[in-house]
């Protein structure tokens, strides 16, 4: 197979062309509007708009680059992203447009509208059927799967269960509806927290396979008819009902690249990943730490699993940062990723990515 091209610029910046010009120089050379037709087309620009209190997600200035590409180019874009599993500041559309204002991302800042793609409470999914190993039907937010054309923008970083967050993670992760991000995530059934439970019966109303009962005016779920499909973690009120995160970090990854086949199959769709405030942890996080390495620079390509590769590369190529968290764990695998989460394999998901399918792990780097 031939390689594909990954194609990367430093920070550097000079007096005639500052970092937002030199993204848009590096989409354009990578040949976004030159290969992807957008006249006309709805094109949803998926990006993560970070957790309330963590400081460390990809500004806003970059995801306007992006719009304005697209816009230029005949496009309808939007910002994008799917209401998180988790109880956070991004549970709901309501709250996770909350935080996007906050954060900076507001069509005043960006050039477009951000649509929360599953919906108020995390529902508004699109089945896609797969032949995966692991999915057989990918539950992907609706706006996502409504759009003509993908892009993805990433922020780079660590993360505790797949060893970073990189293209994958944003785009089969951060495209699942709540069951969709279940379904990765959990490897069984939600479960009900007792002393949180207020006995409101919204679970059940919403159930459609009648798995809820009620004792003691406390929902109890007959896990023999729940079929996993998580709107009830949707609905509950108080987040009384939660999913244990209790799957593989290495079947986890495989189920990301599968999700990720999901949304990019049978559609244009091109990557974009800044490798800067490389934090230990996701952007989920309400908070951020040192990063481990120096900042690194910005990569685009057609190829996401070639992208996420080119990156890891990149880290791994770096000296460990001061004081950081990687460098009180040591270095012990050559792999900045691992020695921050032992317990992880990135490489899982990139060698599940090449035999579905997905991308190519070989890449050539063109460095503009």
């Amino acid at each position: 197979m031939e390689k594909s091209k990954v194609y990367y610029t430093n920070f550097h910046t000079t007096f005639r062309e500052n970092l937002p010009q030199k993204l848009a120089r590096l989409i354009k050379t990578a040949g976004m509007s030159e290969q992807i037709d957008f006249q006309n087309k709805y094109a949803a620009v998926k990006i993560h708009f970070g957790e309330l209190g963590n400081l460390s997600f990809l500004r806003p200035n970059y995801a306007k680059v992006v719009v304005d590409l697209i816009k230029e180019a005949g496009g309808k874009p939007f910002l994008t992203d799917c209401n998180t599993l988790y109880v956070g500041s991004r549970k709901n559309a309501l709250d996770h447009l909350d935080t996007a204002y906050e954060n900076g991302f507001s069509p005043f800042s960006t050039g477009c509208h951000v649509l929360i793609a599953d919906g108020l409470k995390g529902t508004d999914e699109i089945l896609v059927p797969m032949d995966g190993e692991y999915i057989k039907e990918a539950k992907i937010g609706r706006a996502v799967m409504d759009a003509d054309i993908f892009i993805s923008l990433t922020h780079f970083k660590g993360h505790e269960s797949t060893g970073f967050g990189g293209t994958l993670k944003n785009i089969g992760m951060g495209c699942g509806s709540r069951a969709g991000k279940m379904e990765m995530h959990n490897a069984g059934k939600p479960h009900v927290t007792e002393e949180t439970c207020i006995g409101c019966h919204a679970c059940e109303k919403n159930c459609a396979h009648d798995a809820f009962s009620f004792e003691n005016k406390k929902a109890m779920i007959n896990s023999s008819r729940c079929v996993s499909c998580g709107r009830c973690i949707g609905v509950c009120p108080v987040d009384a009902i939660e999913s244990d995160c209790d799957e593989s970090n290495d079947i986890l990854n495989c189920k990301i690249a599968e999700y990720t086949h999901a949304v990019l199959k049978d559609r244009p769709n091109f990557h974009i990943s800044l490798v800067m405030d490389v934090s230990p942890y996701c952007d989920c996080h309400s908070e951020n730490d040192i990063p481990i390495i120096p900042d690194v620079g910005m990569f685009a390509s057609f190829d996401p699993v070639a992208l996420d590769v080119a990156c890891a590369d990149a880290v791994n190529k770096q000296p460990v940062m001061a004081g950081s968290v990687l460098e009180k764990h040591g270095s012990h695998h050559h792999d900045h990723f691992k020695d921050t989460h032992p317990t992880t394999n990135w490489k899982s998901s990139i060698e599940h990515g090449v035999k579905i399918g997905l991308g190519n792990a070989e890449y050539e780097l063109i460095s503009i």
